[in-house]
């Protein structure tokens, strides 16, 4: 098992990451959180996999357990939904001290962290994120949020958790697609942070692709750690985190204007090698590592290339985000594999032209 802390402000929190750990979730617990009265939140697919499995390692340590199910998919992270969950949680006779779960990838994260984050003012959290994209990102930095109407995660809080346990086991049973999609944001963070780990997922490319549980276990340990250390650095997104939107700017206007029909991960893939095109017009990118970047996300089996969508469209979206400041589109870019910088000083056709 492998342990990545954060520390935001004045708090602490450890991050677990190894294989089998959700048997051990009621001894990791027990050692980490005074509570003795736990609530899980998890969707109907998650739950028939590990509900029962959490609920007796729980059970087995000497803790009460409840168990809340909301269905699957984004368009159920949303107030109401939160209301509902506020009422049963009310029902479990939920208190101060109660604990919530997030048993899931990011929707069931950032709408049990919403509610763990208001419902009594706050009660503690717990992440167990099982897929990918929320073991390296999602799950860390105490993002939580609903989405109200076509505001997407424009409703939420800072609320960190007490506690983050990663069991690379899950990754076993996620489809191939949500697996290929948490590659984007894996590959994002050497591109922004560890010209070494960019070498790193090259070399294992394959051990990666096949799941190799060591060598899973080390890459979720790496991305993690340069969340974690960002995080630490600028909790409430003010100034370093946002490099930890490169490909997000394009990649969610994306996203949107393909009324979600193209996924996360694919979304912020296309978007990074578009924001490379934009930092190799500004000279802060070279054509070599563009190619480099390409090729190993092309070979992990994400595309690369701007949809047939309008462009246009993807260019208002842009400009709708919640990072624009004072009207200006503000990206993260590559000055190199392993640094990235934030500028709002992009040229409109340079967007359009990146595009093509």
């Amino acid at each position: 098992m492998k342990t990545v802390n954060v520390k935001p402000g004045n708090k602490s929190c450890d991050i677990l990451i190894g294989s089998n750990l959700l048997n051990r979730t009621g001894e990791l617990l027990s050692e980490t959180i005074d509570g003795k009265r736990y609530v899980i939140i998890t969707n109907p697919t998650v739950s028939a996999l590990y509900g029962n499995k959490l609920k007796d390692s729980l059970s087995q340590s000497g803790l009460s357990v409840n168990l809340l199910t909301v269905p699957d998919g984004e368009e159920y992270k949303t107030l109401e939904t939160a209301g509902r969950l506020y009422e049963e949680l009310t029902n479990c006779f939920a208190e101060r001290n109660t604990v919530i779960i997030a048993l899931g990838g990011g929707v069931i994260g950032d709408l049990a962290g919403f509610v763990a984050a208001t419902y009594m003012r706050g009660v503690p959290l717990v992440q167990i994120p099982t897929t990918l994209l929320a073991q390296v990102d999602s799950s860390i930095g105490g993002k939580v949020a609903v989405d109200h109407g076509k505001l997407k995660n424009k409703i939420g809080t800072f609320y960190q958790p007490k506690l983050v346990i990663t069991d690379t086991e899950t990754l076993k049973t996620l489809p191939q697609k949500e697996f290929t999609g948490g590659m984007a944001e894996v590959i994002k963070s050497a591109v922004i942070r560890d010209n070494d780990f960019f070498g790193f997922l090259k070399e294992n490319l394959n051990a990666i692709t096949a799941r190799d549980g060591k060598i899973l276990e080390e890459t979720i340990f790496r991305a993690a750690s340069i969340k974690a250390a960002i995080v630490t650095q600028d909790e409430t997104d003010m100034g370093l985190r946002n490099i930890l939107n490169y490909g997000h700017t394009v990649g969610h206007a994306i996203e949107t204007v393909s009324d979600f029909n193209i996924t996360h991960g694919q979304a912020v893939a296309i978007g990074m090698v578009i924001e490379a095109k934009i930092a190799l017009k500004t000279g802060t990118f070279q054509s070599c590592e563009l190619t480099e970047l390409e090729k190993l996300i092309t070979e992990f089996g994400l595309p690369t290339v701007v949809p047939e969508i309008d462009r246009e469209k993807v260019l208002d979206a842009m400009k709708h985000d919640k990072k624009v400041t004072n009207g200006k589109i503000r990206f993260a870019l590559p000055r190199g594999i392993g640094d990235a910088y934030l500028t709002d000083k992009v040229p409109l056709e340079d967007i359009r032209e990146a595009m093509g």
